[in-house]
């Protein structure tokens, strides 16, 4: 099977994805000294920087499912890293105080998430790749 013959070569969906697996367990391996997947990571430090926020808000901002937010947000919830606050109809997401003892420990897994894919793929041609990504992505979510 030859990769350009097959036509992956120029397919944005086959290519994307490709990247995106890579790219996830790279993460997961980073993530793991801390015991919470990427994902979860990330919902934290969005609640951490907008303490209060609404679910609706928080899916908005993570680009996923008010069902996906859900069941991160249960899971948070279970581990003791974020709590909600009832306020009239709305939910608000709160970090804890051990939710927020984690800052530090997220931010040196990304920057080595980031120092790895950096030490690939060049950092200027990783940084333009995640410029790319997002203009694109902007582009097509907004279609």
């Amino acid at each position: 099977m030859n990769f350009e013959e097959d036509g992956f070569f120029d397919c944005p969906f086959f290519n994307v994805n490709r990247l995106a697996r890579v790219m996830n367990k790279m993460a997961e391996e980073e993530f793991a000294l801390i015991g919470l997947s990427p994902s979860y990571a990330y919902l934290l430090m969005v609640v951490e920087q907008n303490p209060g926020i609404t679910q609706k808000d928080l899916s908005e901002t993570l680009h996923i499912a008010p069902s996906t937010s859900t069941r991160f947000i249960d899971k948070l919830v279970s581990k003791g890293l974020v709590q909600r606050k009832s306020e009239g109809k709305l939910a608000l997401i709160y970090p804890t105080d051990k939710g927020l003892q984690l800052h530090k420990e997220i931010n040196r897994c990304w920057q080595r998430l980031n120092e790895r894919f950096a030490d690939i793929v060049g950092s200027e041609q990783g940084s333009m790749l995640s410029g790319m990504m997002h203009a694109v992505s902007e582009k097509v979510e907004k279609k």
